[in-house]
């Protein structure tokens, strides 16, 4: 096997992806660095949700997707008819980014809310209904609460930031947050609150409703506060720097190629200097292609999203954690392996 280079190759073409809107912005930054590079290439990416991405995929729609979740059994086992070859498609971790808890409470904008995950869950379980609630209260003792009823606000879409903020809960209090880690809230969840499509659609819901919380990731959250969530017994605000602690302390899932990367994340740390829901986003592509120019263009484009460079790009333009340089080496060895069928 040739060892694996974060050299890109020049390329041509039009390559299309579709998926996560959590990934958008940093999305954004790939586009622009990798066209710079490559003038006659032109990258195009849908942010439809996770989803709808890997739908898009599996029906051959697209070039690649972009997921905040990985391939479920069911959609790996698809991608083997999808792709060339009888190797199916892998999950290539390139974006790693905190889940904001933003919040609409204009009367303590001076104060930071603090969550446990006891309360997170309460919360969007439908369980804990008023900001007053005596358990908020009794963690929050130096802030007075407007009485105001609670509106969570959920995706109204199949979201791996959903699936990725539900499973924080099913670890963290399992009691509470009965239903597991989901992905269509209003079918497999409880029910209630507000929900809305797309990262993007849940950032104004939020803002458009005093007395309103939801989930998105936090390099879209723009004005609005964030709570702190409880870890380890102290509480800890969102940074890129804490989910990529997180992230780094979790295991690959295994089961599939020994090329797959998809990730287990580890939402329950010992100490206090990571942020439990961080959201792992994928990008999903064929092992094997039919065709050499494709195979060229997803290769240089992986590649250089996985490069050092690319890493840097998509955080300068979405706030993410760039992955470590050795999970970087060992990505840039699968992506090597992609090949024209035959």
């Amino acid at each position: 096997m040739r060892a694996p280079t974060e050299e890109v190759r020049s390329v041509s073409g039009t390559l299309i992806g579709a998926g996560a809107s959590s990934q958008a912005a940093g999305m954004q930054g790939w586009q622009a660095g990798f066209q710079a590079a490559n003038p006659a290439t032109t990258v195009e990416y849908d942010p439809i949700g996770s989803g709808g991405g890997r739908e898009t995929f599996l029906s051959g729609g697209s070039d690649f997707a972009g997921s905040d979740a990985a391939l479920k059994n069911e959609e790996f086992e698809q991608s083997k008819d999808r792709c060339a070859g009888d190797q199916g498609a892998i999950n290539l971790p390139h974006y790693i980014s905190p889940i904001a808890i933003p919040y609409n409470l204009p009367s303590i904008e001076t104060s930071t809310l603090n969550l446990t995950p006891e309360l997170v869950a309460g919360i969007f379980a439908n369980k804990i209904t008023k900001w007053t609630d005596p358990a908020i209260a009794e963690i929050n003792p130096d802030i007075e609460f407007p009485d105001l009823a609670i509106n969570p606000v959920h995706r109204s879409d199949d979201s791996g930031t959903t699936e990725n903020f539900t499973d924080y809960m099913a670890q963290t209090a399992p009691d509470i947050w009965t239903y597991g880690p989901i992905e269509p809230w209003d079918v497999d969840g409880p029910g209630g609150g507000e929900g809305a499509p797309q990262t993007s659609g849940v950032v104004a819901a939020i803002a458009a409703g005093e007395g309103s919380i939801g989930y998105a990731d936090a390099s879209q959250i723009g004005e609005l506060p964030a709570a702190a969530v409880g870890v380890a017994g102290e509480f800890v605000e969102f940074s890129p720097e804490a989910a990529g602690r997180i992230v780094d302390a979790s295991e690959r899932t295994g089961g599939r190629s020994e090329y797959d990367f998809a990730i287990e994340v580890n939402r329950t740390p010992d100490t206090a200097d990571s942020y439990p829901i961080a959201l792992v986003s994928y990008h999903i592509v064929c092992l094997e292609y039919e065709d050499q120019e494709t195979v060229d263009l997803v290769k240089a484009f992986m590649t250089y999203v996985g490069s050092e460079q690319g890493q840097a790009d998509g955080a300068a333009a979405a706030g993410s954690a760039p992955i470590s340089a050795e999970v970087r080496a060992e990505i840039l060895g699968s992506i090597d392996q992609i090949s024209v069928a035959g």
